[in-house]
């Protein structure tokens, strides 16, 4: 399968270099760019694009209007966003999250990165197992008020899962993989994604980035001390 990737970027000389370095990959290409976020979302559309990287800010509407457009569209549901950013430390990635992105990346990152940050959004798997991206979320979580957390994510709104599904979930928000959270329940790694996609589907959460914020802002899964 060719990965169909999208670029939204107010920078016509990074969307370049994104260009060369993705359409370097065999298994990837890319099928158009974007200078503001309202082309993003009807490009993606357009372009059927599997994953749009994001850049957070741009004139008129910005990459957190265009990931929440993105998200918010049921003719879009396959389409994965990636949150480009060139300051990692920002709350508006973790609202980007929460609008639906499947996760964030710095613009210095590696290329080595940045391509395998396609592949894991297309797969639908967040891009959270960084302890550093881990924290950042946690952080902001935990300074948000209970009447500002998004979507209604109370400790009630996990009554629907199972015990299983909980522990489950408490893994995801670890940001461990399938093969890790099967040695770490004694279970196998198909019944883990079992369990994760029956969670998706209570919580209706898009991807697993969607999971671990939501078990943070349950209390499920509490933030470390630093």
């Amino acid at each position: 399968m060719t990965i169909r990737v999208l670029l939204a970027d107010d920078q016509a000389l990074l969307r370049s270099a994104f260009k060369v370095l993705v359409d370097s990959e065999p298994d990837m290409e890319v099928v158009g760019e974007a200078s503001d976020g309202a082309q993003a979302v009807r490009l993606a559309k357009e372009r059927r694009a599997d994953v749009v990287l994001m850049d957070i800010r741009m004139p008129g509407t910005d990459g957190l209007a265009a990931t929440r457009m993105i998200s918010d569209d049921p003719d879009l549901g396959q389409v994965r966003v990636v949150i480009l950013t060139t300051f990692e430390v920002d709350d508006y990635v973790v609202q980007a999250l929460r609008a639906g992105a499947s996760g964030f990346l710095g613009k210095g990152s590696e290329p080595e990165e940045l391509l395998n940050a396609i592949r894991v959004a297309v797969r639908g798997e967040a891009l959270l197992s960084p302890a550093a991206t881990k924290g950042l979320i946690a952080r902001f979580l935990a300074q948000s008020a209970p009447e500002e957390t998004a979507g209604g994510h109370g400790p009630s709104r996990l009554d629907a899962l199972t015990v299983r599904e909980r522990e489950v979930l408490v893994q995801v928000a670890g940001g461990h993989s399938n093969d890790e959270i099967a040695k770490r329940l004694g279970v196998s790694p198909l019944t883990v994604k079992t369990h994760v996609n029956r969670a998706m589907s209570k919580l209706g959460a898009r991807d697993r980035a969607q999971l671990v914020v939501i078990a943070y802002e349950s209390g499920l899964v509490r933030p470390r001390a630093e």
